[in-house]
Order: C-alpha cells, then sequence, then structure tokens
C-alpha cells in the first residue's frame, strides 16, 4: 500500500501555515480582508525558506543526517532560500524601478507585483519557523 512520506506532510502543511499566517497578517496590516496572500510569493515570513527547512529538518530526524537524502533535502533548501533572497530580491528591486518609471511617464498598465522576493529576516524568520515546526512534529510524530 503507497503513502504519502511523512516529511511530505510536514512540510506541506508548514508551507500552507505561512501561508495562512500571511492572508492574517496582511489583512489586518491593511485592515481588510485580504485572501490573494494566500497564493503570494514574497512578504512575511518567507514560505518557499519554511517550506524546504522543514522539509530538510524533517527528513533529517527521519532518515539521519548522515543519509545521502538529507543531504539532497539541504542542497535544495540552500538553493531555494538563496533563491528566495538574492535573486528574488532583485526582481523585486527591478519591479519598484520599472514601475515608478511607468508612474513618471504615464503609463495606465497595471503595475508589476513588487512583492517577490524576501528581506533577510523574512528568511530567517522562515527558515526558523519551518525547522521549528518540523522539529515539533517529529517530537510528537
Amino acid at each position: 500500500m503507497n503513502h504519502v512520506p511523512v516529511s511530505f506532510v510536514v512540510a506541506l502543511s508548514v508551507q500552507l501555515a505561512c501561508q495562512l499566517f500571511k492572508v492574517v497578517f496582511y489583512s489586518l496590516k491593511q485592515h481588510r480582508f485580504s485572501p490573494h496572500f494566500f497564493v503570494s510569493a514574497g512578504g512575511f515570513p518567507s514560505a518557499h525558506s519554511a517550506f524546504v527547512a522543514a522539509l530538510a529538518v524533517s527528513i533529517g530526524a527521519r532518515s539521519g543526517l548522515g543519509t545521502d537524502v538529507f543531504a539532497v533535502a539541504l542542497v535544495l533548501a540552500l538553493i531555494v532560500i538563496y533563491d528566495a533572497y538574492r535573486l528574488r530580491g532583485h526582481v523585486e528591486a527591478l519591479a519598484r524601478r520599472v514601475n515608478r518609471l511607468a508612474r513618471q511617464v504615464g503609463q495606465q498598465e497595471e503595475p508589476l507585483s513588487e512583492m517577490i522576493g524576501h528581506s533577510l529576516p523574512q528568511v530567517l524568520s522562515g527558515i526558523a519557523i519551518g525547522a521549528s515546526l518540523a522539529g515539533l512534529a517529529a517530537v510528537l510524530w
């Protein structure tokens, strides 16, 4: 009988929890219900970082830190975290500049999304949330 790997369930649960948190956090911040934050990239916390940190920690707890599968999960996590912070951070800065230039020349098109990347605190909070929740799941599961 096939089953869904526990580490995947833990990581996906952390991802969903972070996205739900974003809905609540940004809805309160903007004083209006903002469900689009459930599928948004960027913002606080980094759900991408939380997802891959939870996956790596869960795999490490279940399979051992000295295993090849943990090494693969850790490398994947580092690539995704780097991408969330550096690459997507640059894309976000570029979107802000393009939108500012478009406003200056009076362009009326839909502005580019400026919530794409993450700041270092957003990434670090995502890592902390993902690792903590995966560690808790490992103790309870």
